[in-house]
């Protein structure tokens, strides 16, 4: 599998990525730290203390707040970080297409670990938060792996297909971020699912990021195990759209060079 063939070539590639957004920077990788830390004392002091939101258990802690949204905040950012950047992933790099002979499908992948070590920072402070505040976290957390890897598969697959469609198409990357804005707002990130009305409830979960929401949430913060149907359906869907992003990839990529 190219992946796996070029592994060494996407760490190193991926390293040089982290390492490249904070060069020149005072506090360096530290921003990696800080700026999940201030967005989400923003998000929990507006939703919290402005709208006076609260989740459905009766408890009405600014921490129990803050941690539930955090959970779902992960999800999302590495979602937005990941789909936000695939359009302009083979524009940036046109050297890569026109005088290297460079594995270009791999470029999206090095996008989602560059993704997943900001994410597993931010689940580093989710933990320290917790076990500060609750004590040991719940043994479901040690099935948050069968969650990132399918919803890994999803990004991936739509990253390359957004990363193919942005050679050819200049306005993706900006369809892009108004989509994303919106997938934010209609996520159950900020309120419980149970906060809508039962008839829209099912319009909500045509949202693909929703029930991967609510089943990291589950297994890290409420010590539940995931739904196991709705998982399966999830590994089965993200395994299809990887498939058809990757062959698109392949199928458009003769075409970069005449563009760019």
């Amino acid at each position: 599998m190219t992946l796996w063939r070029n592994r060494r070539l996407i760490l190193a590639t991926a390293r040089r990525e982290v390492l490249e957004r904070y060069r020149g920077s005072t506090l360096g990788l530290l921003w990696s730290f800080f700026n999940p830390l201030f967005m989400l004392a923003v998000y929990t002091f507006v939703f919290s203390a402005v709208f006076n939101a609260r989740w459905s258990t009766g408890g009405e802690a600014k921490t129990e707040f803050a941690l539930v949204l955090f959970a779902g905040l992960i999800v999302f950012n590495l979602f937005s970080e990941c789909i936000n950047r695939a359009p302009s992933l083979i524009l940036a790099h046109p050297n890569y297409v026109k005088k290297v002979v460079f594995p270009l499908e791999i470029l999206p992948f090095v996008s989602l670990l560059s993704a997943l070590y900001h994410a597993l920072i931010s689940l580093v402070i989710w933990l320290t938060a917790y076990t500060a505040l609750f004590g040991l976290p719940h043994a479901t957390i040690l099935l948050l792996p069968l969650l990132i890897l399918p919803f890994g598969l999803f990004i991936l697959g739509l990253g390359w297909t957004l990363s193919s469609l942005g050679v050819f198409l200049r306005d993706v990357s900006q369809l892009i971020g108004i989509i994303t804005t919106a997938l934010m707002f209609l996520s159950p990130i900020f309120y419980p699912a149970t906060a809508l009305p039962e008839s829209y409830r099912p319009i909500l979960y045509l949202n693909p990021l929703t029930p991967m929401i609510e089943m990291a949430r589950d297994v890290l913060y409420w010590g539940k195990v995931p739904d196991f149907e709705m998982l399966a359906i999830y590994w089965l869907a993200s395994g299809l759209i990887a498939w058809l992003g990757f062959a698109w990839f392949q199928k458009s990529r003769k075409g970069f060079a005449d563009v760019l």
